[in-house]
């Protein structure tokens, strides 16, 4: 029996040292981001709206006080639409093309705004878990405490940035969010 205690207490002492690691390694990511002079990357964003989808790439840049400027690059139809997107709102611009995306999550938010989204909650949300899914870190994040809230799932490489992002609203994945070229500035 002694044995057994001993073996278990190691075993659970292992898990909790690996876990702490993740989280450890999340909260490096968010203090870099929030002492840090911004970040961008290129992102190809999915909308699930159950019966259909919409995918569409921008290059991202975040500055210091977490705005979001984008430039859409693909498909070819609204590319070369701008933006910007802070905590209190967001604006487009564009020529002869408009962007004309359903509202989600019980119309609080656009695809669009995704990438904020994602680094808003690496900044700012609670980390509910973290852990090792296929040699990549996870984080589920929250960043707000209402039935009806969206959880951020966060997968990171092996050098500390994110790769992947899914963002879910009652339990279903609405966004999808592949992180590319991933630096901090």
């Amino acid at each position: 029996m002694k044995k057994m205690t001993i073996f278990l207490l190691c075993l659970f002492l292992t898990g909790c040292g690996r876990n702490n690691d993740a989280i450890n390694q999340g909260l490096e990511l968010r203090s870099n981001l929030n002492n840090g002079q911004g970040c961008c990357f290129d992102s190809v964003v999915t909308a699930d709206y159950g019966d259909q989808t919409y995918t569409f790439a921008m290059d991202c840049q975040f500055d210091a006080h977490g705005n979001l400027s984008f430039i859409v690059d693909a498909p070819t139809s609204i590319a070369g639409i701008s933006g910007t997107i802070t905590s209190s709102g967001g604006a487009l611009t564009f020529d002869d093309v408009a962007l004309s995306f359903p509202l989600l999550a019980d119309e609080q938010f656009s695809p669009v705004s995704a990438p904020w989204i994602v680094i808003k909650a690496l900044k700012e949300g609670y980390i509910t878990s973290a852990g090792w899914v296929d040699n990549a870190l996870r984080l589920v994040i929250d960043d707000r405490y209402e039935d009806d809230a969206c959880n951020v799932h966060i997968w990171m490489d092996k050098i500390n940035h994110p790769t992947l992002a899914e963002i879910y609203h009652n339990d279903r994945c609405i966004l999808t969010i592949e992180i590319i070229n991933f630096r901090m500035l």
